[in-house]
């Protein structure tokens, strides 16, 4: 039987992109929201979650890192996905037929220019690959949705314009996390996620960021966000190249555990082809 990836969206969201992306064999199943995406993997309904956590053009995706040290999933994987965007339509109709798109909040800015130039209007929906659907479910002539490529083949829907953003660089990144973690080194370039929250100290975060530079370790990605509805318990979000086993990071990761209240690692995980 083949493996059950959850994720956030209707069928040919970005997030169903990643999924195939990341296990093209896999069975999506679509969910509501993140947290239902996660209940979906402990309720033993999905075998992983797959969760967008940052954009180029919007960065950090909203709630994420505070539901990731919470799941009690861990990252297995990485993905990334340039959003392409696709207006689709019922078939056999032109450009020229096309008054009204509908698509996420976020998209739709992402393709302005192309539809200004077309004058068309917009008109914004919980999910661009659901206004894809519904379009498709109805029937509906002279409106169009703003979705990815796959969303158009799913739902049966026709193309009439590709690669319409401003922008050629967005892109998401996505987290394949399973229940079961796996710290293999499976690939020479590794990456580490954890989260600590640093002592109340003086200089602690100088410090326990210290270690990985006296080590040679190199930090990707550093972000904080306040847990627990107190403006002093601040909580950090990093990344890190390397595998916990690598002697530099287990001394970094040794020094920083001296500085922090909590340290968590989210998963240890080969890097994706998308970050080169």
């Amino acid at each position: 039987m083949s493996q059950r990836i959850a994720f956030q969206g209707d069928l040919g969201a970005y997030s169903h992109e990643a999924c195939l992306k990341a296990r093209p064999d896999a069975q999506p199943v679509p969910c509501r929201t993140f947290e239902d995406v996660i209940e979906a993997v402990r309720a033993g309904n999905a075998d992983m979650a797959m969760l967008p956590v940052e954009n180029t053009t919007y960065g950090r995706v909203a709630d994420i890192h505070r539901l990731l040290p919470e799941s009690g999933l861990h990252i297995v994987d990485e993905e990334f996905v340039r959003v392409r965007i696709s207006l689709m339509a019922m078939p056999g109709q032109t450009l020229e037929d096309i008054r009204h798109v509908r698509a996420h909040l976020v998209l739709i800015p992402q393709a302005r220019a192309f539809l200004n130039a077309h004058g068309i209007t917009s008109e914004a929906a919980a999910d661009s690959a659901g206004a894809a659907s519904d379009i498709a479910q109805a029937g509906e002539m002279g409106v169009g949705a703003l979705a990815s490529a796959v969303a158009a083949d799913i739902h049966n829907l026709q193309i009439l314009a590709r690669d319409i953003e401003d922008q050629g660089h967005n892109t998401t990144r996505f987290l394949l996390m399973s229940p079961h973690a796996d710290h293999s080194p499976r690939h020479a370039h590794m990456i580490t996620t954890f989260v600590f929250e640093v002592r109340n100290i003086p200089a602690a975060l100088y410090k326990a960021m210290g270690g990985f530079a006296t080590n040679g370790v190199n930090m990707i990605k550093l972000e904080s966000y306040m847990v627990g509805g107190a403006f002093t318990a601040t909580q950090f979000y990093a990344d890190i190249e390397g595998h916990p086993d690598d002697p530099a990071v287990a001394r970094a990761l040794e020094e920083l555990d001296y500085f922090t209240n909590r340290l968590d690692i989210l998963g240890v995980y080969p890097a994706a082809a998308g970050r080169e």
